[in-house]
């Protein structure tokens, strides 16, 4: 084994020294600092010493560079933004669109049915042709029967009792009248709507 021989204390560095070597190197930094990175980095020349060895030019391309970024991530996240708006108001419309057509009725008919009275509506059809419909009942409830008749047949549909309200469609078993008769046996007067759309000529009053 080796044994290192022991520094005496006059070969060890003052405090003096140690403050001065601070000092210089704290010096140097600053200088390297000021004279080196910022010009090369951020375009700064307080010396002027970063334009004589290049280092500005290099330093001013970097900021530009680095500007030009930023200004292309802003547009870049502008432009999402703006697209996912639009696209945002397009399904909104489209959705709208959607929704009233579903909502459109080729014909509607409101009439009152006092205690009683009775109606009868019918749609002009070809055989094997389709109309959907939905039947609105405000103020009180309505018998009805659903059916059609033409070139010596006849057919039912559906039968309803007490009905607020029914909605569905009608196919067409032959061509002829198509339709509803209704009765009021409430002691009120009730009035109903019925909207339809689909394959069909004419819808007329039958009663």
């Amino acid at each position: 084994m080796f044994n290192a021989q022991k520094p005496s204390l006059d070969e060890l560095p003052s405090s003096a020294q140690l403050i001065r070597s601070t000092v210089i190197a704290g010096v140097s930094a600053v200088a390297i600092l000021v004279t080196v990175v910022l010009p090369a980095e951020y375009g700064i020349d307080p010396t002027r010493v970063g334009s004589v060895l290049g280092l500005t030019e290099m330093g001013e391309l970097k900021t530009q560079l680095v500007g030009e970024a930023e200004a292309d991530r802003q547009m870049d996240q502008a432009a999402g933004e703006q697209s996912s708006l639009l696209n945002d108001v397009f399904g909104l419309l489209v959705g709208a669109a959607h929704a009233q057509e579903a909502e459109t009725w080729c014909d509607e008919i409101t009439f009152t049915l006092e205690p009683g009275d009775t109606a009868e509506w019918k749609l002009l059809m070809e055989d094997g042709q389709t109309a959907q419909y939905r039947m609105l009942v405000d103020g009180g409830r309505v018998n009805f029967d659903l059916h059609g008749h033409g070139g010596g047949q006849s057919v039912t549909y559906e039968k309803g009792r007490g009905s607020a309200g029914e909605e569905g469609e009608i196919v067409a078993d032959f061509e002829g009248e198509h339709g509803w008769f209704w009765r009021n046996r409430d002691d009120a007067a009730s009035t109903v709507t019925i909207q339809v759309r689909g394959e069909y000529a004419e819808l007329k009053d039958a009663s």
